[in-house]
């Protein structure tokens, strides 16, 4: 079992940047794939990027060339760079590992771009 722990989120200007950690409570395995989600108020929580074992990425279409989702093994972290952030990206952002058979979620970060 392992416990996520999101940080980093605050309140940003548009056009700033923030980046989101998600600390593991044990080292993150590279089988595990690994994934950030948001849900804005009001809204259902929906996919934002992932990491595959293999190393390779996927992004919703209209986020992958602001966001870049990577990780840091020595650190067991997961992390979320945000770059050119819009009012539009103000959510809750939640991190996930999950293989087939098993799902980590965290209790998510609260991120708000102002104008």
């Amino acid at each position: 079992h392992v416990q996520l722990v999101e940080s980093g989120g605050g309140l940003v200007q548009s056009v700033g940047s923030l980046r989101l950690s998600c600390a593991a409570s044990r080292e993150i395995i590279g089988w595990l794939t690994m994934a950030w989600y948001r849900q804005s108020p009001e809204k259902t929580r929906v996919l934002v990027a992932r990491r595959f074992p293999s190393g390779s990425t996927d992004y919703v279409e209209f986020i992958k060339r602001r966001f870049t989702i990577s990780r840091d093994s020595g650190k067991n972290e997961l992390y979320l760079q945000m770059n050119n952030l819009n009012p539009g990206d103000t959510a809750v952002y939640y991190c996930k590992i999950y293989t087939a058979a098993d799902e980590f979620w965290g209790q998510g970060t609260q991120v708000t771009v102002s104008t």
